[in-house]
């Protein structure tokens, strides 16, 4: 998280929901070595204290969660090179705007009653923002080929103690240059992403 209080000042409903819509992020948990890492589809309550997801039982993640262990998920938004010419003004430097949540908290793994549940959910949740489109369930599938890959696969669950949100936005700039620098960013690229930080940019959230 970036340590200037101007880039951390959205509220902790606006960073959670910020998490809920993305609904993909990165799990961490240390180790002896290198940190552990996963990316993971997840779903977090509408309290914003328990998130919930899935992950394949040989995942290293799931075998060190068999008891509570601390973790970090980091959900990732929007985010760009800003070039110094964007600004419109002299002495400037590149940069990077992001949006970025971190939820902090405990990971264990859940009882494998829970698993069927909480498959159902996840499916559920996303499914639901491909309306008009039927949703797809379970129920679609065939008993025994569930039942064989749900075996592959362990529920998890993470206890939020802290979250923490950067919305890099050039709040640092006068109006008028972090206007301009989202303009370029338009400009500069295609896509959905590049749209919405040149968005939140004009803004400022």
């Amino acid at each position: 998280m970036h340590p200037n209080p101007i880039y951390r000042s959205v509220t902790r409903e606006f960073n959670l929901d910020f998490a809920r819509e993305q609904g993909f992020g990165m799990l961490a948990i240390a180790s002896a070595g290198a940190p552990l890492l996963s990316h993971i589809p997840f779903i977090l309550n509408e309290a914003g204290n328990v998130v919930d997801f899935h992950l394949v039982r040989s995942n290293p993640i799931a075998r060190a969660a068999k008891a509570p262990v601390a973790a970090r998920l980091a959900v990732q938004g929007p985010h760009s090179y800003i070039s110094p010419d964007w600004y419109g003004v002299e002495d400037q430097v590149p940069t990077w705007n992001y949006v970025a949540v971190h939820l902090v908290g405990e990971v264990e793994q859940r009882p494998e009653a829970e698993l069927r549940d909480l498959l159902d959910r996840q499916s559920a949740e996303f499914e639901a923002r491909l309306a008009p489109k039927t949703p797809w369930t379970a129920a679609k599938m065939t008993p025994d080929v569930l039942e064989r890959m749900m075996r592959q696969i362990v529920p998890c669950r993470m206890r939020v103690a802290e979250i923490h949100g950067t919305w890099k936005l050039n709040q640092n700039k006068p109006e008028e240059v972090r206007l301009s620098a989202a303009d370029h960013v338009d400009a500069y690229g295609m896509g959905q992403e590049v749209r919405m930080l040149s968005a939140l940019m004009r803004g400022a959230v």
